[in-house]
């Protein structure tokens, strides 16, 4: 009993330290993606057990970001070319930068969604888009291909202070 209470203890007081975020960037490796995206670099989040999260997607090359959230339709997946691996759903928020992505990736559809595998620094990327119309039926609309380029650092943080 006395075990289960220390691991308990420990992973609430762990977990905020062991979580980090991350600025992965990336590279078009096909024409396609280069003429829908110059480059991107993705707001990841690594969790606890490194199980990697993508928050948001930045232009590299322009301004604009998009937030994305974890989660969205299982017929999303249903519609990717045969053979692809890609698994984890992501919906587009609607505001700000996401509404031209999501345009961008999906003209004319409803609602668009980014289907991502495997996100880890230091291998390429393969992502797609798929959308729902308002008939419902959905459709892949786009394949995007990425080479790794680097990983971004953020400047260490500052206590409260202004002291070091």
């Amino acid at each position: 009993m006395k075990a289960l209470k220390l691991a308990v203890v420990f992973s609430i007081t762990a977990s905020p330290a062991l979580a980090d975020t991350r600025y992965l960037a990336f590279d078009p490796s096909d024409r396609v993606t280069r003429a829908l995206t110059r480059g991107i670099t993705l707001e990841v989040e690594r969790g606890w057990f490194g199980a990697v999260s993508v928050r948001r997607i930045i232009s590299t090359s322009a301004r604009g970001s998009a937030t994305i959230s974890r989660g969205g339709p299982d017929q999303a997946r249903g519609v990717l070319p045969e053979g692809s691996g890609e698994t984890s759903v992501y919906s587009i928020a609607q505001e700000g930068d996401g509404r031209g992505l999501a345009r961008a990736l999906c003209p004319g559809a409803e609602a668009t969604y980014l289907v991502v595998g495997r996100v880890r620094a230091g291998r390429p990327i393969v992502m797609h888009g798929a959308g729902r119309w308002s008939d419902g039926t959905f459709r892949h609309c786009v394949t995007l291909s990425y080479n790794y380029r680097g990983e971004w650092s953020l400047p260490p943080r500052s206590s409260a202070s202004g002291a070091e």
